[in-house]
């Protein structure tokens, strides 16, 4: 696949999306019914096997080289007060990613994920999207570049995370612009926003909804007029993931929100991704509705920063570890009825 020069080459990317192996998956779901347990005993985690088998073209798969990629960027809308936290803080937490402090660091070490923090023109915002694009073209893409290029080829396992101070606004801004019903279904408290300040947040997104209300037929556009850099990263290294057969666990409410214009312009762009949970986040759960996704996790977590996904990790590789290591009833010697 070229690589990522216009908003043009990110469309030719959505037209050709390569698909899992069916002789894998086959294979997969074959040594599934073999195995020492009842069938379907395993619930979720045999579907999980199965799919994951499918993108890595074996049917019994590893995992062993997961990656997790968080990236940073500045939002000219947080000088609207949609945050409880000021922009600064945005800076001060790719140092303590950078530092090893934070969650996402230690959920990485748990479960053997590479991490890397990408900040993204912290010194820039994007625009005040009550007034402008948020980004222009050449930003847009040059963000969804950086996620593109960020994914390593020798992953076998996606995870994308986030941190942007006022990137919940532009979440529910996307949602709201691509599946409708206002900014009031889509907003929460983000950070921790409440009373007046929550309803400024929902009059901050109404007004971008306006503003660019003659682009929003086209979800390319909704991302690079109310999204952020860190969020078409995101959308770049979730695209490109499916470039190289990388099956991708998704992260919460923002994550979920940046995937969602890929999904909008081609219906199975993210036929090789999973939810990772459930945020707490209020309007997480529509959104995943939208996308068809079910949550491997629900424990009402609201970091952001890759951190419910990460988790998940070790969710999926318990569905490999046995799929791949269970013995089969010939294997064993056990009766199979």
């Amino acid at each position: 696949m070229a690589d990522i020069t216009s908003i043009d080459s990110i469309r030719a990317a959505l037209r050709d999306l390569p698909q899992p192996d069916r002789a894998a998956q086959d294979g997969a779901a074959a040594r599934n019914g073999q195995l020492t347990k009842p069938p379907g005993a395993l619930g979720r985690l045999e579907d999980l096997a199965i799919w994951y088998a499918g993108w890595r073209a074996d049917p019994r798969p590893a995992i062993h080289a997961p990656q997790v990629l968080v990236f940073a960027g500045n939002h000219g809308v947080a000088a609207r007060g949609v945050s409880a936290f000021p922009p600064e803080v945005t800076v001060q937490m790719v140092a303590n990613f950078e530092g090893g402090g934070a969650a996402i660091n230690q959920l990485c070490d748990a479960f053997g994920a590479h991490m890397s923090v990408h900040a993204l023109d912290l010194e820039t915002p994007t625009a005040d999207f009550t007034e402008a694009p948020a980004m222009d073209e050449a930003a847009f893409v040059a963000a969804f570049a950086a996620g593109w290029n960020a994914v390593d080829p020798q992953a076998d396992l996606l995870v994308t995370g986030e941190m942007g101070i006022g990137n919940t606004t532009s979440a529910a801004a996307i949602a709201a612009a691509l599946y409708g019903g206002g900014a009031a279904m889509w907003v929460g408290r983000g950070t921790g926003v409440e009373g007046s300040a929550l309803e400024g947040k929902i009059a901050v997104v109404d007004a971008g909804l306006r503003r660019h209300a003659d682009r929003l037929d086209d979800p390319l556009e909704v991302l690079r007029c109310l999204g952020g850099r860190e969020l078409a990263a995101m959308a770049g290294a979730t695209l490109r993931a499916r470039h190289l057969s990388i099956p991708v666990i998704l992260d919460g409410y923002i994550c979920s929100a940046a995937v969602a214009p890929l999904h909008s312009a081609s219906p199975a762009a993210l036929d090789h991704a999973v939810a990772g949970h459930l945020s707490a986040e209020g309007a997480h759960a529509e959104l995943l509705a939208k996308l068809g996704k079910a949550p491997l996790l629900s424990l009402g977590l609201r970091l952001g920063e890759g951190s419910g996904a990460a988790l998940a990790i070790g969710v999926l590789k318990g569905a490999i570890a046995t799929h791949s290591g269970m013995a089969t009833f010939a294997e064993a010697g056990v009766a199979d009825g």
